[in-house]
């Protein structure tokens, strides 16, 4: 069958010599290439939507410890890093020898968190009514404290997890000045008082609280 050969039609900005205008062609290529780029920044917002800005770098949390439950502005140690795992509201001192103990835990390959610090009165509260309607009266009594008596409530206690790292800082707690306060709870740790150098002997359970 006879082949019926149409003519080529001849590229944009060149000549139909084999050579001519190829200067002109690469120029035009680079525009098309130019606007594909462009076109393709623009798709996420929409066609001619503007450049979107950088975010900004995030600005330095205020220090917990002295912002406290009310969310107060930080004071003299607003350069410190922000307190986190729990310590919100915490005793800066208990947060510092709780820190310095989680670092050699975690040198060990021991897991240790804040699983409880500071609470509100309200929700120490609910912790009594909560064991009360579970336990009943005196049992409820030896694992929680009332508002007026509870250290968490004071800021001054942390409980601590899982098992394996209360267990590890029941044993090393003295070395960063804490102390495992209550016998029936391994998970509950106070500062060392002042001037001691061993803790004090533990309560039984929570009981004498009430």
């Amino acid at each position: 069958m006879p082949r019926h050969d149409r003519p080529r039609p001849v590229p944009p900005g060149r000549t139909s010599g084999p050579r001519a205008g190829r200067p002109a062609a690469l120029a035009a290529a680079g525009v098309a290439l130019l606007a594909l780029a462009l076109a393709g920044c623009s798709a996420a917002g929409g066609p001619g939507a503007e450049p979107r800005a950088l975010p900004a770098a995030p600005a330095p949390a205020a220090d917990a410890a002295d912002a406290g439950a009310t969310g107060a502005p930080p004071g003299d140690d607003a350069g410190a890093p922000p307190l986190d795992d729990g310590l919100d509201g915490v005793d800066a001192d208990l947060a510092a020898r709780y820190r310095d103990a989680r670092a050699a835990a975690d040198a060990e390959g021991v897991e240790l968190r804040v699983t409880s610090g500071r609470r509100t009165a309200e929700e120490q509260q609910r912790l009594v009514d909560d064991a009360v309607a579970k336990h009943g009266v005196p049992e409820a009594y030896r694992w929680v404290l009332p508002p007026e008596s509870s250290a968490h409530v004071q800021g001054l206690a942390v409980d601590v997890g899982p098992t394996e790292g209360a267990y590890w800082l029941a044993e090393h707690g003295i070395d960063f000045g804490l102390c495992q306060t209550y016998a029936n709870e391994v998970w509950h740790f106070e500062k060392l008082p002042d001037g001691a150098d061993t803790c004090p002997e533990q309560h039984p359970d929570s009981s004498w609280g009430w």
